[in-house]
């Protein structure tokens, strides 16, 4: 999807998928789209849980029915980061074997020529009126205008530092706008008037605090959740 969203119809965030594709399904039932929405996804649609392919196969059939945005988040980064160098160790590391196996690949290499331009095609944010999105975050000691001139922009991938207890506790935040994440997991959705963060570890559902999928429904704020089934 070219262009961004509008704030004019109904925005829908979703947070880390990580390969649980029968999660995804039952959260998109549960949302009861309408023709109208839009869907912004956070990123993090591969590793960990054994359905990657399965997964982008998904969004891809997705994108076809509904006005659908993408980021790129630290997962699909570093499987980017591995096409380009060479080099396997980080991204195996943290769950791309299981994205491997997903796929029935041995190296990586030979995955589908659109699953891996999709995964280029990526976004590091989107903004619109009220709102930034990312996968990780930004700079909570600058404003917008400053993170995107001074933040390189995979560092959006990784930022966790606006989750710090004492940011939270005092919602010190330097950007204009709301700010909607993933990235980090959490146990229950963060709703501050600057920050809303909704990775609530869907892939780890041997965690009684995590295991749940999330989407925030804007400008509402609404939050709706699928307990993994994968």
């Amino acid at each position: 999807m070219t262009g961004y969203p509008t704030e004019n119809r109904r925005m829908i965030a979703v947070g880390d998928i990580h390969g649980c594709l029968f999660t995804l399904q039952h959260l998109m039932e549960k949302l009861e789209l309408q023709n109208s929405d839009q869907l912004i996804f956070l990123g993090d649609y591969i590793d960990r849980g054994k359905d990657s392919k399965a997964v982008v196969d998904y969004l891809l059939k997705l994108r076809e029915k509904y006005d659908c945005y993408f980021l790129i988040g630290n997962h699909e980064r570093m499987f980017l980061d591995f096409l380009e160098t060479g080099e396997p160790w980080l991204w195996l590391q943290n769950g791309g074997t299981a994205m491997l196996d997903s796929y029935g690949s041995r190296d990586g290499k030979d995955l589908p020529e659109e699953h891996i331009r999709f995964i280029q095609s990526c976004r590091y944010y989107i903004e619109t009126l009220h709102f930034f999105f990312t996968h990780g975050g930004i700079d909570p000691t600058m404003t917008i205008e400053e993170n995107l001139r001074y933040m390189k922009p995979e560092d959006y991938c990784w930022m966790r530092t606006h989750l710090r207890p004492d940011y939270l506790a005092n919602n010190r935040y330097n950007w204009e706008k709301t700010l909607v994440c993933g990235h980090t997991p959490v146990s229950k959705p963060v709703m501050l008037e600057k920050l809303i963060a909704i990775d609530t570890g869907c892939v780890y559902s041997d965690d009684p605090s995590l295991g749940l999928l999330s989407a925030v429904i804007l400008p509402e704020r609404r939050i709706v959740q699928a307990k993994n089934i994968d």
